[in-house]
């Protein structure tokens, strides 16, 4: 018998093994009974042990700058003619007009946009495009997502400020940023599940830590001593505004006191010329650094493997107005993993390390460091993560507010 539920993920860039879209939309939504779930996202490695009931697909075979982008769009298309889903959730506004064409040309046909990024901001403030091109594309942007908005099931929001900076999500329910804003949400009541069939619903669904296995974190933890190796991290997207050259500089300064320190940078970078500077000050680093990824993606089960190796991990991003009221998943992440971390005064994410006794604030911006032997002691005295892990970092009360999301449009 057919399923009685197809569900379609879909983005061009994401990697088929991304953490929100199969990692924890596909897997959560694959767990209800009669469901076909499936992936189409960037071609990766397939990830291991997917339940029968999900599938990935590959749309983007090729460089992000090539024709072969526009090659993803017509296997979005042949994609969505023949898997005739029940739902779609959109993870990237470039699939939205094709998305609702195939709405437009069937009854019952409903998606859904998730909202994982302010495409608007970043396009006009991240100096990828030439000064002439940001307002004109960033308007266009924000005009196609306004107009799929209107069309779509529900909007989801990966970030609790997009509420209050993006017109077509008004209506999302948001708490005062503090660590209380990240408490559970409860899922929807009845009479709320009962509004939201006859008004979109806008839901914050944060991309919180989803364990990949039952291994527990080990807390509370504590710095080995100065002359024994120190595991640093930097995971995640490789960018200048992510702080890659940060990383670099505050390793080399903690080096010249604790000198078996040694900085792993794991993720992948999409810039090229950046790319191949970073391997070059790798190089140069005599053995301080190791770079695994770079140009290739990494599994994310392998990114978690090395967090759980790791004694620090940092988080050293550059102010911007793109990032500086968005929670970076990787802080979910260590949080979620009780790894001591080292990240930047920012009024959002200092007071969820600070709750949980996770780590030091520190200005990786500043010109001149604090001498490293008072750095490396301030590392050494605290107790991080005296009463364990915080239950906010974790992708459970998500994961409910998903699937209520999904019974309310059912």
């Amino acid at each position: 018998m057919p399923p009685a539920l197809t569900i379609l993920f879909a983005s061009v860039l994401k990697p088929l093994d991304d953490t929100r879209m199969l990692g924890k939309f596909g897997r959560t939504l694959s767990q209800r009974p009669g469901v076909q779930v499936h992936v189409a996202g960037r071609a990766a490695p397939r990830p291991p042990d997917l339940p029968p009931n999900l599938q990935v697909h590959g749309l983007l075979r090729g460089s992000r700058l090539s024709l072969a982008r526009l090659r993803a769009q017509w296997r979005y298309w042949q994609l969505l003619r023949r898997l005739q889903p029940t739902v779609v959730f959109v993870h990237a506004p470039e699939l939205l007009p094709a998305t609702v064409l195939w709405q437009w040309l069937g009854r019952g046909r409903r998606f859904i946009y998730d909202v994982r990024e302010n495409y608007a901001l970043n396009i006009q403030t991240q100096a990828v495009y030439p000064p002439w091109a940001r307002h004109l594309l960033a308007g266009l942007v924000r005009r196609l997502e306004t107009l799929a908005a209107a069309r779509a099931a529900a909007v989801l929001l990966a970030e609790r400020s997009y509420a209050a900076e993006l017109p077509f999500a008004a209506g999302a329910e948001v708490r005062p940023a503090a660590t209380a804003a990240y408490a559970a949400s409860p899922p929807l009541s009845k009479n709320e599940t009962q509004a939201t069939r006859t008004a979109r619903p806008v839901l914050i669904i944060e991309n919180k830590y989803q364990p990949y296995d039952a291994v527990p974190a080990t807390w509370p933890r504590r710095l080995p001593e100065v002359s024994e190796p120190l595991r640093l991290v930097y995971s995640g997207t490789i960018s200048e505004l992510n702080g890659v050259w940060e990383a670099l500089r505050f390793t080399a300064h903690l080096r010249t006191v604790w000198p078996l320190a040694h900085l792993t940078i794991i993720g992948a970078c999409q810039q090229p010329a950046l790319l191949a500077r970073l391997q070059a000050a790798v190089a140069a680093a005599g053995g301080a650094v190791t770079l695994v990824g770079g140009a290739a993606l990494v599994p994310h089960a392998a990114v978690v493997a090395e967090l759980r190796r790791s004694h620090l991990g940092l988080l050293p991003y550059r102010p911007h107005p793109s990032t500086a009221r968005c929670v970076p998943t990787k802080l979910f992440e260590y949080l979620g993993l009780a790894l001591p971390l080292v990240l930047p005064p920012n009024p959002l994410w200092q007071p969820l390390a600070e709750a949980a006794g996770a780590g030091l604030a520190f200005d990786f911006q500043q010109a001149t460091y604090p001498p490293a032997a008072e750095l490396a002691a301030a590392l050494r005295a605290g107790t991080y993560y005296p009463q364990g892990p915080p239950p906010l970092a974790f992708w459970e009360p998500e994961a409910k507010k998903l699937s209520a999301l999904l019974d309310s449009i059912g």
